[in-house]
C-alpha cells in the first residue's frame, strides 16, 4: 500500500519542526522541505497534501520567501499556517499589509459559520497568535471562517479547491483545539488513512 505523505514547506518560523512532528503524532508521514524546493522535487514526493509554515518575514517584503506557485495547481489540499496563510492569499491574488494591532500570545477565536476544518469544534476557542501582518483582501473563491478581537481574518478557506489557512498556530499546545484542527485537515479534508508508524520510518532509514 502506498505511503501517504504530507510535505511541510519550511519558511523559517519558530514552530516549523513542531508542525511536522504533530502530523506524525497523528500517524501520518510528514517530510519537511525548504520553501524554495523545486516544483519537480515536490511532485516527486507524490504528496497527498502540503502545509505552508510560519515565517518571521512579511509576504510583501522584497526578500519574502516564496514557494513555486505551481504547488497550488497540484489538485491536493493545502493548509497555510500564519505566514503560510498570508503567502497563499498573496500568491492567489489577495492582499496583505502590516496590522495596526500586532498579536502575540493567546487570543479567543470566534468561528464564523460552518467550515470543514472546524468540524465538531466549539464556536469559541483559545488559540496562539504570533503575527504583525493581516490579510485585507481575499483571493477569489475564498471566505473568512474565523476572527479574533484584533484579527478580523483569522482563518480562511476555499473548500472547492481544499485550500485552508489559519493565522494562529494549531501546532502549539496553547491552541486548545489545535490537534483537532490538524485532524480535521488530515482526515476530513485530505481523507488520509493515518496508518503510518514510526517503526516503519526507522526500518526504511536502516535499509537505506
Amino acid at each position: 500500500m502506498k505511503k501517504e505523505t504530507v510535505v511541510v514547506l519550511d519558511f523559517g518560523g519558530q514552530y516549523n519542526q513542531l508542525i511536522a512532528r504533530r502530523v506524525r503524532e497523528l500517524s501520518v508521514y510528514s517530510e519537511m522541505l525548504p520553501y524554495d524546493t523545486s516544483y519537480e522535487e515536490i511532485v516527486a514526493k507524490d504528496p497527498q497534501a502540503i502545509i505552508l509554515t510560519g515565517s518571521p518575514a512579511s509576504v510583501y517584503g522584497g526578500e519574502a520567501p516564496c514557494c513555486d506557485p505551481r504547488v497550488f495547481s497540484l489538485g491536493i489540499p493545502v493548509l497555510g499556517i500564519c505566514y503560510g496563510m498570508q503567502l497563499m492569499a498573496e500568491q492567489m491574488g489577495g492582499k496583505v499589509q502590516p496590522s495596526s494591532l500586532r498579536e502575540y500570545g493567546q487570543a479567543v477565536l470566534q468561528i464564523l459559520g460552518e467550515d470543514e476544518i472546524f468540524k465538531g469544534l466549539p464556536d469559541e476557542m483559545q488559540v496562539w497568535m504570533s503575527h504583525g501582518d493581516t490579510i485585507i483582501s481575499l483571493p477569489e473563491g475564498f471566505r473568512i471562517t474565523a476572527s479574533t478581537a484584533n484579527c478580523p481574518v483569522a482563518a480562511i478557506s476555499c473548500p472547492q479547491r481544499r485550500f485552508y489557512g489559519v493565522q494562529f498556530h494549531p501546532e502549539v499546545r496553547h491552541s486548545t483545539y489545535g490537534m483537532d484542527i490538524l485532524k480535521n485537515f488530515l482526515f476530513e479534508i485530505c481523507g488520509l488513512r493515518g496508518d503510518w508508524d514510526l517503526s516503519d520510518f526507522i526500518s526504511e532509514a536502516i535499509e537505506e
